[in-house]
């Protein structure tokens, strides 16, 4: 099947991307002490002159404590880090990309390093890891505004400092999903409630702030997901019309862009449709979607952090739905980590040179 749909150029308020693809955010723990360094500009800059559309950067930290849960995962606050993150996307542009940093809070999810906060310093909705297991403290009223804010304060940073998007981190079990799901807001406030609308609250306020901050033109990307670390087998929306309750309330904030985070792009979401998780969301919303989930490569990632080899493998049945109009772009993982040219080897037909992923690749920044 042709690639030509892949890389067709996409415009989006101040954003013109010269195709579909973008680099899935994948954090790397390789800026020491939270400062990006040139060797971590390069990393990028690679990716953008090896014909990647946009690149998200790697889960950056708000100015909130333990907003990382390692001490060499990036920060976006302080001076000397984003003197970091200006070299970052002065490098991305000089080599011909677009990108947006990723703002990131990880709620109370530890530290799978030994340099982590110490377990005082994490906060989320109602101290709480997963149901029946408590993790760090609950966040008060002054937690809450403080938090939001400092996404707002991160943002402004980023279009100060030049980057193109920017994008928030509200999948996976962290902190903005851990408002998400009832299991873990179990708050008696505002923020919380039996409806996803209301436990959405958090999200959209992060968002109306983040949007005073960066101007109606800058596009705001969200990334979301059903599964959460805790639990591959949460739902946060069972219905459609729950999904739409969930969805159209980040939208109606000010999202432009819906991250829709699955293990396995191509997994229907819901029974009698063969619509993945980014076609309800844009079916539902009709908000730009871009869909993720070992694109590219056989296996998932889940299974390459246990050392699992994956192949490259077959993108017709992505072609097929993104030519269908399910979304409108791809993020790529695995493929991209291995290999900074797999886009232009793709829209130039160098099947025979697609690289065999090696979770060795977690380990560098080549």
């Amino acid at each position: 099947m042709s690639v030509d749909a892949l890389f067709e150029p996409f415009s989006l308020k101040n954003l013109t991307l010269p195709n579909r693809v973008v680099m899935a955010p994948m954090t790397r723990s390789m800026s020491p002490d939270g400062y990006p360094t040139d060797e971590v500009a390069g990393y990028y800059a690679r990716r953008a002159a090896g014909g990647t559309g946009l690149l998200i950067s790697e889960g950056t930290g708000v100015n909130r404590p333990a907003s990382v849960n390692g001490q060499n995962i990036p920060r976006f606050h302080g001076e000397r880090e984003l003197a970091g993150w200006k070299k970052v996307i002065d490098d991305v542009h000089a080599a011909g990309g677009l990108m947006a940093p990723q703002l990131w809070h990880v709620g109370a999810m530890p530290s799978p390093y030994k340099n982590g906060p110490t377990h005082d310093l994490y906060e989320s909705p109602a101290g709480l890891l997963k149901p029946g297991k408590t993790y760090g403290k609950t966040m008060g009223d002054a937690d809450v505004a403080d938090t939001i804010a400092a996404f707002g304060t991160a943002a402004a940073d980023a279009k100060r400092l030049g980057f193109d998007a920017v994008e928030l981190h509200g999948a996976h079990g962290y902190l903005i999903d851990q408002f998400f799901w009832m299991e873990t807001n179990q708050r008696q406030d505002a923020f919380a409630g039996p409806t996803i609308r209301e436990r959405a609250r958090f999200a959209a306020d992060i968002i109306r702030t983040v949007r005073a901050a960066v101007g109606p033109d800058f596009p705001i990307i969200i990334r979301l997901s059903q599964w959460k670390q805790q639990d591959f087998g949460a739902r946060l929306a069972e219905t459609p019309e729950a999904m739409d309750e969930w969805l159209s309330t980040l939208v109606e904030a000010g999202a432009d862009v819906l991250h829709c985070s699955q293990r396995r792009f191509w997994e229907p979401e819901f029974e009698g449709s063969d619509l993945n998780f980014a076609g309800w969301a844009k079916k539902l919303t009709g908000a730009t979607t871009i869909t993720v989930g070992s694109v590219g490569l056989t296996g998932e990632f889940v299974a390459a952090y246990g050392g699992e080899r994956s192949e490259p493998a077959s993108l017709d049945e992505l072609i097929r739905r993104l030519e269908r109009g399910d979304f409108d772009l791809v993020a790529v993982g695995r493929a991209l980590l291995q290999d900074p040219r797999w886009a232009a080897k793709v829209r130039e037909g160098r099947a025979d040179e697609l690289q065999n992923f090696e979770a060795s690749a977690f380990a560098t920044l080549s």
